[in-house]
């Protein structure tokens, strides 16, 4: 018996990632693949501090009150929704840096699939953007839908 090819996807709500997460789901579904759906809630953790720093005591904000789980879950349900022989999907949130933990997830994949924001050069110059780390530290083969892409597939 083979083993099955197992699929991690960043989900973050946007249509990038949902264009991501369609792609992940037809992958998986065509070779009857699994699909590990990762929704990553960023902490409440210190941002380098200045005395130009945006937020107050150098914090980046975090939203308390919004259910995660829910919104991971819907996701995959609309997905999911019209396609036929759907593979398993398991949905996971998980708490901290977005890049950080989908290298992590990616290290029991066979492949990572994120879209990309297009984040703009200086963003990305400074910070990151999470699909440019994914790709540099994956612990796999890395998929990158951009937007264009992202469009197309809607």
């Amino acid at each position: 018996m083979t083993r099955k090819r197992k699929i991690v996807v960043g989900v973050d709500g946007s249509p990038q990632s949902e264009a991501a997460l369609r792609w992940a789901v037809g992958e998986a579904a065509a070779d009857r693949g699994e699909v590990r759906a990762v929704l990553v809630r960023a902490r409440d953790e210190l941002l380098p501090g200045t005395s130009y720093a945006i937020q107050p005591h150098g914090r980046r904000p975090v939203a308390q009150d919004e259910d995660y789980a829910g919104l991971l879950r819907e996701s995959v349900r609309k997905t999911l929704q019209n396609i036929e022989n759907p593979p398993l999907v398991e949905d996971l949130v998980a708490d901290g840096d977005p890049a950080t933990e989908l290298i992590k997830e990616s290290s029991a994949a066979d492949l990572l699939v994120v879209g990309s924001h297009g984040a703009r050069m200086v963003t990305e110059l400074l910070l990151g953007s999470v699909a440019t780390q994914c790709v540099r530290h994956a612990h796999c083969p890395v998929v990158v839908l951009t937007a264009e892409s992202a469009q197309r597939l809607s």
